[in-house]
């Protein structure tokens, strides 16, 4: 089967630091925390203070009408707002320079419709089942997102909904990778999304003791560091348009990176809990890596998972020590964006890929902030408090998720 190269032709991102990719990434090369308190937390009883909400959200702006907006629960719409960002960088159409059966949907969600369940449930407890809205299971189902999407842009190629947690985003542009590697698609709309910041989520995360306690914004999402204490409930969405390299040439795009490897594997361990001695993950990095022909001595950056949390950031030294060595994980410069966005569950791997091909296109990593007390176990080059200027030939991103699901994306930097 003929091996084909593919590119990044388009971005679009709603999150807590900005919603269009030129916002996002000048808030994390500036080291900006988009981590604000939500006082709705006090009211619900709560032991944690703090989540990532995506503000100044108008779906309107995005093409969007006031009848679609209610019709939508909101993880749909962040999706369609990054979609649109997306194909409208890229130019794509399909039926004018795309044929509809080539261009695909491959999104990610970790829960999809949770609002929309949530509120349903209470009409059926005060009214009766036979009062629940006939939108409920059309708003909630996870599909949802890629579904309408297609209809938006008349995309009529393969159609693909990834669930894996924290992972769910990075397994849907990996999948979307090789779709178009493979030669079913010409080009793919990749991403995630995500919109659970409500009491039900909140409850289950903290009875998990996965959430940090921390009431300062500025000192809760503590990737690496000795005063970690659990991860930052965060919001958005973000896609990528995935392109097959001579299609992209032949109608001018425009190219940010080159998506040049996937792993894929599982721990096989526990519901939660990373396996402590890192060897699926490591080997989601190492094969990520070696399909794209990475070397020794080579610029790297590994935009980690890193959530502030006990078991993940050690459990992830580990994996990328085991996957590069221990020269090569020491010469990489590794940095965890949820420091600054908080954990966007099925958005955030998609988010992080996105990064990933900024710091590529620019030389610029983005860091990890409030990391001055380190962890001892946890001793790579993180990038601390402020980004660096580095040229960079080679890029991956790291998603662990709930169920062991281990997936890394890699990049290249974009070279004729």
């Amino acid at each position: 089967m003929e091996e084909r190269r593919v590119v990044i032709t388009g971005t679009g991102v709603i999150s807590p630091v900005g919603n269009d990719t030129a916002q996002f990434w000048s808030a994390l090369k500036a080291g900006r925390c988009g981590i604000t308190t939500l006082p709705e937390l006090q009211e619900w009883g709560l032991p944690v203070h703090v989540a990532g909400v995506v503000r100044d959200f108008d779906p309107v702006r995005y093409g969007l009408t006031v009848k679609e907006t209610r019709r939508n629960d909101r993880f749909c719409l962040f999706a369609q707002a990054a979609a649109a960002q997306a194909m409208q960088e890229s130019g794509l159409e399909a039926g004018t320079n795309i044929e509809p059966e080539r261009l695909g949907i491959y999104i990610g969600t970790g829960i999809g419709g949770m609002q929309t369940f949530i509120d349903q449930t209470k009409v059926m407890l005060a009214d009766g089942a036979d009062r629940v809205s006939p939108l409920f299971i059309p708003k909630m189902i996870g599909n949802i997102a890629a579904g309408n999407i297609a209809i938006r842009y008349g995309a009529e190629g393969a159609n693909l909904t990834t669930t894996a947690a924290c992972a769910s985003s990075t397994q849907s542009v990996g999948e979307a990778f090789r779709a178009v590697k493979y030669g079913f698609a010409d080009a793919v709309i990749a991403g995630g999304t995500e919109a659970v910041l409500n009491p039900l989520a909140f409850g289950g995360f903290v009875s998990a003791h996965a959430l940090t306690h921390a009431e300062d914004p500025l000192h809760a999402s503590l990737p690496f560091s000795a005063e970690r204490g659990g991860f930052v409930l965060a919001e958005g969405a973000a896609m990528l348009i995935l392109e097959e390299y001579h299609h992209a040439v032949a109608r001018g795009a425009q190219i940010l990176a080159e998506v040049t490897g996937y792993g894929n594997f599982n721990d096989a361990y526990h519901a939660t809990a990373p396996r402590p001695d890192g060897v699926p993950a490591s080997r989601a990095i190492r094969a990520a890596l070696e399909q794209s022909d990475f070397r020794a001595g080579e610029h790297l950056y590994i935009n980690a998972h890193g959530t502030g949390t006990l078991l993940n950031d050690k459990t992830e030294t580990l994996a990328i020590k085991l996957a590069l060595g221990e020269t090569e994980a020491r010469r990489a410069s590794v940095s965890s964006t949820k420091s600054m966005t908080g954990h966007m569950v099925g958005g955030t791997g998609a988010a992080e890929i996105l990064a990933s091909a900024l710091a590529l296109r620019d030389g610029i990593i983005p860091p990890t902030i409030g990391l001055t007390a380190p962890d001892p176990e946890c001793d790579l080059d993180y990038t601390p408090l402020q980004a660096v200027e580095r040229p960079v030939t080679v890029a991956v991103s790291n998603s662990l998720g709930f169920g062991g699901h281990d997936a890394c994306v890699a990049l290249r930097k974009f070279d004729n």
